[in-house]
C-alpha cells in the first residue's frame, strides 16, 4: 500500500487489508510505505489514528517508511493511492514483470468512477472517513478476488 508519505492513507489500507486477512482466515504479508521520504519513522497522521480507532482499527504502531526496489521482490501486488503514486512507484520497478505488481487501488473496485483516494492531509475531519470508506470498500474487493483465486487452484 502506498501514497505520498505513508502517514494519512496507506497506513490505513495497510491496517484495513490485514484485518480482512485475519478475518477470511487468508495469511497475507501486508505493508505500506511512501513515495517520499519525509516521514520517515513517524507514527500515523493523528487524524488518521483518531479515525482508524473509530472504525476499531489501531494504526499507532506503525512507523512511515519510503518504498524501495526490494519491495518488487517480497510483494506479489503493489496498491497505489493515486496517479501521481502510481508513476512514481511505477518509474522505480526494475522491470516490466515488476511494474505489472503496481495497481490503482480504486481500480479494484468494479464499476468505480473515482480512480485516485483523494489525500486528507490538507482538509478536514472528514476527509479522513471518506478515505477509509474507499479503502475498506477496494480492500474487500481485493480480499474476495484472492479468495476466488484460491478456490480455483
Amino acid at each position: 500500500m502506498v501514497c505520498l508519505g505513508n502517514i494519512c492513507r496507506s497506513p490505513v489500507a495497510e491496517e484495513i487489508m490485514r484485518a480482512k486477512a485475519t478475518h477470511h482466515n487468508i495469511p497475507l504479508q501486508v505493508d505500506s510505505a511512501g513515495t517520499g521520504g519525509y516521514h520517515i519513522g513517524e507514527a500515523p497522521d493523528a487524524r488518521s489514528i483518531r479515525n482508524a480507532k473509530k472504525n476499531g482499527l489501531d494504526i499507532s504502531n506503525l512507523r512511515a517508511r519510503k518504498i524501495s526496489v526490494h519491495d518488487f521482490e517480497h510483494f506479489d501486488w503493489i496498491y497505489t493511492m493515486d496517479e501521481s503514486n502510481y508513476q512514481d512507484v511505477c518509474a522505480l520497478a526494475p522491470s516490466s514483470q515488476n511494474k505489472a505488481k503496481v495497481k490503482l487501488i480504486l481500480s479494484e473496485v468494479k464499476n468505480n468512477t473515482i480512480q485516485s483516494v483523494p489525500d486528507p492531509y490538507f482538509g478536514g475531519e472528514q476527509g479522513f472517513q471518506i478515505v477509509f470508506d474507499l479503502l475498506n470498500e477496494a480492500c474487500e474487493a481485493i480480499i474476495i478476488k484472492i479468495k476466488q483465486q484460491k478456490e480455483e487452484i
